[in-house]
């Protein structure tokens, strides 16, 4: 069996998560045998932005209940160099390789995607709008008006099939879509991590009464993991309903039997991220019970 997604031909329905797969460390710690047995249908790279990112300050992670929040603030090298250095490592993988990038104007997401379409070893884009509107401080992919426009004068930069990664932070994330689709979408992606923050415990300071201050660096983060699957697969079956294009769903993917939950709500691939710190080969597991592989020894 096979799956046809924007007019790729993927061996199963699941792939990464953007960000929570480091293919390129991955190489170096097993070599060959990632080629041989490589989890994912597709991989999606880690957000990409025009300028580099540091990220945000330590601390990043708290582990929650039944989940994980992040604040690692989307590091990267930016498009030049990633062009240039990681390109043409993750260009060797044996699937199809899904670009993830991020701006925060119009003007920027076309950049980025112009310089994706003139790379052939570039399979497909995913476009992350959960990034604020310099000029609004709101998320661009939470209104569902902005995203639109947004959209309509940056398609034609890309030849290649574009995937909009939603925000679930929105008041209806359903129009969102809808909107990403008569922008030019060829597919949405959804849900992205729940805001969410993290309190560490209460510390007294000069005689001053003892009050919480946050852990993370960054102050908040995104919440990930399994407690907010319910979410996702109430976010991903209203879009699913909602539009005609194709959906990748996520959030909170710990088993075949969640993966399955999230495609008989409508969505034709899955993505799966932080059961994969866990396990790097969780992915080939649950493609293996779902019946699309083989299961591996």
């Amino acid at each position: 069996m096979s799956i046809e997604f924007c007019g790729l031909q993927l061996a199963h329905p699941i792939v990464n998560g953007s960000g929570t797969f480091d293919a390129i460390a991955a190489r170096r710690a097993f070599g060959d045998a990632l080629d041989e047995q490589f989890p994912f249908a597709a991989f999606v790279s880690k957000t990409i932005t025009l300028a580099p990112r540091a990220g945000n300050a330590p601390p990043r992670l708290w582990e929650a209940q039944a989940g994980l929040v992040n604040s690692i603030g989307l590091p990267n090298k930016g498009l030049e160099r990633y062009m240039a250095e990681d390109l043409p490592e993750l260009a060797r993988l044996p699937v199809p390789l899904i670009t993830n990038v991020m701006g925060s104007t119009a003007e920027e997401i076309a950049v980025l995607l112009q310089a994706c379409d003139s790379h052939e070893e570039i399979s497909a884009v995913e476009l992350n709008v959960s990034c604020p509107n310099v000029h609004t401080g709101l998320d661009i992919g939470a209104d569902p008006v902005a995203l639109e426009r947004v959209l309509h004068a940056v398609r034609a930069q890309l030849r290649k099939p574009l995937i909009v990664k939603l925000t679930p932070n929105c008041a209806d994330v359903a129009a969102c879509a809808l909107a990403a689709q008569e922008g030019g979408a060829d597919a949405v992606s959804l849900i992205n991590t729940l805001r969410a923050t993290a309190l560490a415990p209460a510390t007294a300071h000069a005689g001053e009464p003892a009050r919480p201050v946050p852990w993370l660096g960054g102050g908040t983060g995104g919440l990930s993991g399994a407690a907010i699957r319910p979410v996702a697969l109430a976010q991903v079956a209203a879009v699913a309903k909602r539009v005609t294009i194709p959906v990748v769903g996520m959030g909170g993917v710990q088993s075949a039997a969640h993966a399955r939950q999230f495609l008989d709500v409508g969505a034709r691939l899955v993505a799966v991220g932080t059961e994969s710190f866990r396990d790097p080969s969780f992915a080939t597991r649950v493609a293996a019970e779902l019946g699309f592989v083989r299961q591996p020894a």
